[in-house]
């Protein structure tokens, strides 16, 4: 069955009752070679598990199960629930969870299903909750080894983004704590059912083993990235100035401790010296 095919899209779904869901952001591949590509390089071995977030009918998911020992998809949509049963029936290996993987207990998720291997995770993002939804797989504390997510490409710019570039951002700084971030290719809107108005692309987080940078307090390092971002056209000082309780004296020793000039803005500190910036203000407040 091919499952990037729109007349099977449209078959399976009219033969289930169900039409495509804007509120859930479904828009569902018609070519094939995207998710052989993204399947193809989400993770290194085979020997895993793999965390599939939003399957849809499954056309990623097909090529997952082929790939790797075992895959766990979680579908937000219980309409699809029976389309997945039917497209997946061949394959013993996977299994479908009819969850919001926002409200998941992901914890509990992996020990269940994981048997002890590694796990990565593979997923089509919904543009409206791509943030939100990295942000809660980086802070479950669940170890993963790999995150690979096809999402807006706008986004994905923001995500490889260097320090001093006009895409650089809060997360791509967080994001820097975490692990190191590759594009691995564009995805045009015509790959798509229902066509959405931008282009996507796919990128892979690898996640450290051991975080190279070890922050005194992370609460703080993460308010230091948000001031400084959410008044980026400011200088840093006083972006900081405005947001934290510290004295422009003591934030300013801070900025000048990461070697930057007094007035730079925050998109031109690192990941490492924002970790630096927030340790200063923690030893010395």
């Amino acid at each position: 069955m091919d499952l990037c095919n729109l007349s099977v899209i449209r078959g399976l779904m009219s033969e289930a009752g169900i039409n495509f869901r804007k509120d859930y952001g479904q828009n569902f591949l018609i070519n094939r070679m995207i998710p052989e590509d993204i399947a193809d390089n989400c993770a290194d071995t085979a020997d895993r598990m793999i965390l599939e977030i939003g399957p849809g009918i499954g056309c990623l998911t097909k090529e997952l199960a082929l790939r790797f020992k075992k895959v766990v998809a979680v579908e937000i949509d219980k309409g699809l629930i029976p389309v997945l049963d039917k497209t997946m029936a061949e394959f013993d290996n996977v299994t479908v969870i009819n969850e919001d993987i926002m409200k998941v207990d992901l914890a509990a998720l992996v020990e269940r299903y994981s048997e002890g291997m590694e796990v990565s995770v593979c997923a089509n993002l919904p543009y409206y909750i791509t943030t939100p939804i990295l942000m809660y797989l980086l802070e479950s504390g669940v170890k993963l080894s790999t995150i690979t997510v096809m999402i807006q490409n706008e986004v994905a710019a923001r995500l490889v983004a260097k320090p001093g570039s006009s895409d650089y951002g809060a997360i791509t700084a967080v994001l820097g704590y975490y692990g190191s971030v590759r594009k691995l290719f564009k995805v045009s809107a015509g790959c798509f059912v229902p066509a959405p108005k931008v282009d996507s692309a796919v990128v892979r987080i690898d996640l450290y083993d051991e975080k190279p940078y070890q922050p005194k307090s992370e609460e703080l390092f993460r308010s230091v990235i948000r001031a400084a971002f959410e008044m980026r056209r400011k200088t840093l000082l006083n972006a900081l100035s405005a947001k934290l309780p510290y004295s422009k004296e003591l934030i300013l020793e801070a900025i000048r401790s990461t070697g930057h000039p007094d007035t730079v803005r925050g998109e031109r500190l690192s990941t490492e010296e924002f970790v630096r910036l927030a340790d200063y203000l923690y030893t010395n407040s």
